[in-house]
């Protein structure tokens, strides 16, 4: 069984199932929990189980030969603490009935509540192969003395693209954040407008999460926040998988992400690309590829718009591209001993 937050129309979501489901050796038939079933089942020719159905999907787990908890921050309380019970239910269940359970490329936490800790690093010790998409979930598993791997995000494993974009399009994958109010968005789009002026250039605003995302541009144009000028300029975009997703960024003169899987898969389509930061892991990422990125939770910098101005057409450094890939095919050594079990 191949668990995560799929076919919940978020963009990055699937591209970490399409990376999983590429690694896993070609014996396995994996059972996918998804809530858009016939998108996933469409999509990757995979069979699926209801993700947001407990007893369904235990169901299936009982027919399976092992637990995959593939990619993102499963194990977190951020999102409620339900979330955390429903995942550490099926490594309990899992490990109970002697299955192998792999935590794959994940992130641990954030954690806020003392028992999400105590409860997490009980459910690691059941873990039989772990590994991390970044150092501080590696360094805090470590800390509570569970062995592991660590490489960089699984995405990075898609095969990169050519970058096809100079004067082409700005490509947004924004989001609604906490950190920004009404008042809070104002300085980034005057600097959008700005860019997109002086540039002569569209706006594409592209849905990553089509529930969350697709309504941002709307609400903005009401609150009365879009100039006027900008509001001409833009487009909204949904794309329904992670490579038509890429397709959009490898014709984009600079792409602007707030989402992580956004930044990555444009990195990988060879765009230029600036970040917007309102988790430390999309900071990460923009210093693991090289990129300029402004933290949300400090005022905009008065150099925004110099910033992007800089990175339009200029693509990031090939090679430190090419280091995070390499970092990436760490994950696919989890999966190797399964092909045991078919």
């Amino acid at each position: 069984m191949v668990c995560g937050y799929y076919g919940e129309h978020n963009l990055g979501d699937d591209a970490l199932l399409q990376v999983l489901l590429q690694q896993l050796p070609a014996v396995i038939n994996p059972v996918v929990t998804a809530w858009d079933q016939p998108l996933v089942r469409r999509l990757y020719g995979v069979e699926t189980t209801d993700r947001r159905s407990l007893g369904g999907v235990l169901a299936a787990l009982g027919r399976c030969k092992a637990l995959v908890l593939g990619g993102g921050s499963l194990l977190q309380d951020s999102t409620s603490f339900r979330s955390l019970l429903y995942y550490g239910a099926l490594i309990v269940v899992a490990r109970s009935q002697g299955k192998e359970v792999i935590l794959w490329g994940q992130g641990l936490g954030p954690l806020q509540r003392r028992r999400s800790q105590l409860l997490v690093r009980w459910l690691l010790r059941l873990a039989t192969a772990i590994s991390w998409r970044d150092p501080a979930s590696t360094q805090l598993a470590r800390h509570w003395g569970v062995r592991c791997l660590e490489g960089s995000d699984p995405v990075w494993a898609l095969a990169p693209q050519p970058w096809q974009g100079a004067a082409g399009p700005i490509v947004l994958c924004w989001r609604p954040v906490r950190q920004l109010d009404r008042q809070g968005w104002q300085p980034y789009l005057e600097a959008l407008d700005q860019l997109a002026a002086a540039s002569g250039r569209p706006v594409h605003w592209l849905s990553f999460h089509q529930e969350q995302d697709g309504q941002l541009l709307g609400w903005l144009d009401q609150q009365g926040l879009l100039p006027a000028r900008l509001k001409q300029a833009s487009v909204l975009l949904t794309v329904q998988d992670p490579q038509a997703a890429m397709a959009e960024f490898q014709a984009a003169g600079l792409v602007i992400a707030m989402r992580l899987h956004g930044l990555i898969l444009a990195a990988l389509a060879g765009s230029p690309c600036a970040a917007l930061s309102y988790d430390p892991k999309v900071a990460a990422a923009a210093d693991g590829i090289g990129c300029p990125c402004q933290d949300l939770a400090l005022p905009a910098a008065a150099t925004l718009l110099q910033s992007w101005q800089a990175s339009l057409d200029h693509p990031p450094d090939p090679q430190r591209l090419e280091q995070l890939r390499r970092s990436a095919a760490i994950h696919r050594e989890l999966l190797v001993p399964l092909a045991s079990l078919a």
